[in-house]
């Protein structure tokens, strides 16, 4: 496969600028790594770069000072048209966030259903990890608590059964059985 390291090295670049300073809430680690997690997934499942990179980038709309029309500048059309729907809209309260958020990514293309799912798989195998460091005090770290949580994880994985035939819905499912029994 003939790789676009350019595009990849820019989005590792820019993500590593835009994160800087940044900790994970639920675990004593640089923010970065998440991002770095979530484009190896993407690469591990044979995604594009174009894919991958957006993974890299997933967070930087959301998360910090960078616009979807600077990320449009720096990484093009194709990578910031896979982060928009990916993007929390922050001005709603957690659970219409999280709903808007469900019916963006079900009306995404499959790259950015792709951006998200890795996303969620990365976010719970560090959850998991955490809970097996911390136990139930991990939850306390999300606004909304465990039943919350646990409820978006649902919505999320009945959302990509429906809408994303591949195999990370069944490695995002087993995780969504482990998450609950937490």
């Amino acid at each position: 496969m003939n790789r676009n390291h350019s595009l990849i090295e820019r989005a590792v670049a820019l993500a590593v600028r835009a994160h800087d300073g940044q900790m994970r809430k639920e675990a004593p680690m640089p923010y970065i790594v998440h991002p770095i997690e979530v484009g190896l997934i993407l690469a591990r499942h044979g995604f594009s770069d174009v894919v991958i990179a957006a993974g890299i980038v997933h967070d930087l709309v959301e998360d910090t000072n960078i616009t979807a029309d600077e990320l449009r500048h720096l990484l093009g059309d194709d990578v910031t048209d896979i982060v928009v729907p990916v993007t929390h809209d922050d001005t709603l309260s957690w659970e219409e966030k999280k709903k808007a958020y469900i019916e963006s990514v079900r009306g995404a293309g499959s790259e950015a259903k792709a951006a998200s799912l890795a996303d969620k798989i990365a976010n719970a195998y560090s959850l998991i990890a955490a809970h097996q460091a911390q136990g139930s005090t991990i939850w306390s770290y999300f606004n909304a608590g465990r039943e919350k949580k646990i409820w978006f994880e649902e919505a999320m994985l009945d959302m990509f059964r429906a809408s994303l035939t591949h195999s990370m819905v069944d490695e995002y499912e087993g995780l969504v059985v482990e998450m609950k029994a937490l």
